[in-house]
């Protein structure tokens, strides 16, 4: 053999372009249609997020609605976005309110327990982890498992939680080993609200499970917004602390790498996504070739049709779907037969007074005939099917 015939032999095989395109742009198509869903994810996430917990924000998870409610009362609210801003206003005047507890490092929640410690004042955490609550409240833990029921009732001796009633605050429980604590609205007896009053002074923690109470969009639900009230209104002043990435003191000493940067959820997205490319290359494989189109016979009689519509319902054990389309084809052909329009067939008030006086039977027994439950076994099935022919037979008799 010469080198020429050996070179045809060992590429005659060899896959074309055109052939490795055509087997690889179903898998290529599949990674693009999932990134944009990904992308559109994301920024849709993103509007709806946009402002959540901000007196400033006016969107469904914005507070706008319960600042401007604080300021009828005249509660002053001021918004800062630092640690050094919601240290200084720590005092006992001021009611100090974190949204977003777990978002501080622990460098920056040592630092705010301190200031907060023998304030004087309010300071009311918003769904603090177990992560955050055990160093801005020691002696009080975050039970892992959350609330099953959003809506609670007070079940407590705390005033405010008694005039607000219940209220949505279902979301993390708590434990707390504080003897003088208030424990409210309870979930299989672990409180979603606590109020640890500060070893001197007037001054107290409270730790809400939920921010619910302090959404736009619920705050007209329950006893959210007197719950709310009270809760932040004690003061005369309102801090609201908005946790954020930029602030300098986020970083110091604390640095993170960019993986510990990424939130969660991508790790397991990216897991997602390579079972998917393994999954879709392993059906692309067992593939052999392209698929041979094969010219059928278009003309079907009805009794083929019918008998495989009832081998798919038999194979699915959909005895429902069976008995719905049995009683809706024998309602629509008894309909006229006793002078009753087609469209008010389905209608029982209609349909069964009319079959009623035409056969002078029993009008329950039509009703569970016609509009009964489904068959519980195949049987059941195939005599509901012989009862509806012989009620068939017996109004066309003449």
């Amino acid at each position: 053999m010469t080198a020429e015939a050996t070179t045809l032999a060992s590429t005659s095989v060899s896959p074309t372009a055109r052939q490795v395109w055509t087997r690889a742009r179903g898998i290529a198509l599949a990674v693009i249609l999932v990134l944009a869903a990904a992308v559109a994810i994301a920024v849709v996430r993103s509007d709806v997020r946009h402002g959540e917990l901000d007196p400033r924000s006016v969107d469904p998870y914005g507070s706008r609605a319960v600042a401007e409610i604080l300021a009828d009362h005249g509660v002053t609210t001021r918004v800062v976005t630092s640690l050094a801003g919601a240290r200084a206003a720590a005092s006992p005047n001021t009611t100090l309110l974190v949204t977003v507890p777990d978002r501080l490092t622990q460098r920056q929640q040592s630092a705010l327990h301190a200031a907060i410690a023998d304030s004087g004042g309010r300071t009311v955490l918003v769904a603090p982890g177990s992560s955050s609550v055990e160093k801005l409240v020691p002696g009080v833990t975050a039970d892992p498992a959350t609330s099953f029921d959003s809506t609670l009732a007070p079940d407590c001796g705390l005033p405010a939680a008694q005039r607000a009633g219940n209220a949505d605050t279902g979301g993390i429980r708590y434990t707390t080993t504080h003897l003088d604590a208030a424990k409210c609205y309870r979930s299989e007896r672990l409180a979603t609200l606590l109020r640890i009053p500060q070893t001197s002074g007037d001054g107290d923690t409270i730790v809400l499970g939920a921010p619910d109470i302090l959404l736009n969009d619920r705050l007209d639900k329950q006893g959210n917004a007197s719950l709310a009230l009270q809760l932040l209104g004690s003061r005369p002043h309102l801090v609201w602390y908005l946790p954020s990435l930029s602030d300098s003191s986020a970083t110091d000493g604390d640095e993170k790498s960019f993986l510990d940067l990424l939130p969660s959820g991508w790790l397991w997205g990216t897991l997602q996504l390579f079972i998917a490319a393994a999954l879709a290359a392993l059906w692309r494989a067992r593939r052999l070739g392209p698929l041979v189109p094969e010219n059928l016979p278009v003309a079907i009689r009805a009794s083929e049709t019918v008998e495989g519509r009832a081998r798919l319902y038999r194979k699915a054990n959909a005895r429902d779907r069976a008995a719905t389309a049995l009683r809706s084809t024998t309602r629509t052909r008894l309909a006229p037969l006793v002078g009753v329009p087609v469209s008010q067939a389905h209608t029982p008030e209609t349909l069964l007074p009319a079959l009623s006086a035409h056969l002078r039977g029993d009008g329950q027994s039509l009703h569970s005939l016609l509009f009964g439950p489904p068959p519980s076994d195949d049987a059941a099935l195939i005599a509901l099917a012989d009862q509806l022919d012989a009620l068939e037979r017996e109004v066309r008799r003449p």
